[in-house]
């Protein structure tokens, strides 16, 4: 019997996020739209910044905001991170434990890592990363006895891009397989497709059972300009597939078959997070009794319902009988 339905393995960061005038961004020399990896002194000028502007700061990272989902859903749940011994990262030990998520790996000797993120007025957001102490991930800090009592290993593609923390998620992988637990893994950037694509190909192929990516990721992984032959043509290779389409919904795709599933129509104010809740809420349906093209629907209406507000966390966490609602008649 499994103790959790999912182990995340992820950056420890604490989300920081402000609504700014575009103006900002060719001030700070940044590229609009994207994920900028920065250093302490240009993070510290980015916060100086935003002094005096409302701030909502929550536990971030790509995987950890996808636990978070699966959580306040009601999924059981468990993630592997590392913070400082500072204030900022015991902030994230508490957000994540009064959600009821276990925490592993913990303190490291460096400050807690931060993601500025800069949300104009077309509901963009740009995200400016110091990883900090999430940076020092190694093999030492995944747990087996975690891992073994999980339904599935969630890994946040951006591990892939340090050489400790690469380490520690392959362990994780490698431990998932032989402990017969599955493998998801999400894309997290189009660069990381692009810096990494043979690597990320043999993943999926090997021992990644759930693939997550956005249309953009898709793309660049396969070459292919139309969503159902990106979607097709990873298929090929993993198992499962999630491919998200912003407003135009998703694909899953699974044991062969395609489910395409309807975007829903909002006003977006913050599309902050929403590739990380429609792939928690996608993992609680799949390791809670539901089927996939179930997990699909309740996905999609996790994914619009965030980018309707700001920040990555459901301010209304839904209820079972919205959940209910949202499924009736999908088989």
């Amino acid at each position: 019997m499994a103790s959790v339905d999912v182990v995340g393995v992820g950056n420890a960061l604490v989300d920081v996020q402000a609504r700014v005038a575009d103006s900002i961004l060719p001030e700070l020399g940044i590229e609009k739209g994207i994920m900028t990896l920065v250093d302490d002194a240009q993070q510290a000028e980015v916060l100086a910044k935003l002094s005096g502007l409302p701030l909502n700061r929550c536990a971030g990272g790509s995987a950890a905001n996808s636990i978070v989902a699966l959580a306040e859903f009601g999924g059981k749940a468990a993630y592997v991170g590392k913070v400082g011994r500072d204030e900022v990262g015991q902030f994230f030990l508490d957000d994540m434990q009064s959600l009821g998520v276990s925490m592993a790996g913990q303190y490291a000797d460096s400050p807690t890592g931060t993601c500025a993120v800069l949300i104009t007025e077309d509901a963009q957001r740009t995200m400016l990363t110091n990883l900090g102490a999430s940076a020092t991930l190694t093999v030492d800090d995944i747990d087996r006895s975690v891992i073994e009592g999980a339904k599935y290993v969630y890994v946040e593609g951006y591990l892939l891009t340090g050489e400790t923390t690469k380490a520690a998620a392959y362990k994780a992988m490698d431990l998932a397989v032989e402990l017969g637990v599955k493998v998801a893994l999400t894309a997290s950037d189009p660069f990381l497709i692009n810096l990494i694509r043979d690597e990320i190909w043999e993943l999926i192929t090997g021992p990644v059972d759930l693939f997550f990516c956005n249309e953009m990721e898709a793309k660049s992984l396969t070459g292919e300009t139309d969503p159902i032959a990106c979607a097709a043509k990873i298929h090929e290779h993993a198992e499962n597939v999630a491919l998200t389409l912003g407003d135009k919904g998703s694909l899953v795709m699974h044991g062969g078959e395609a489910f395409p599933i309807e975007g829903l129509s909002v006003k977006a104010i913050d599309t902050t997070g929403a590739g990380d809740m429609y792939a928690g809420a996608m993992l609680y349906g799949i390791t809670n009794g539901l089927n996939w093209r179930q997990s699909g629907h309740l996905a999609s209406h996790a994914a619009s319902r965030v980018v309707a507000q700001m920040g990555a966390r459901l301010e209304k966490p839904f209820q079972a009988e919205e959940i209910a609602s949202i499924l009736d008649g999908v088989q």
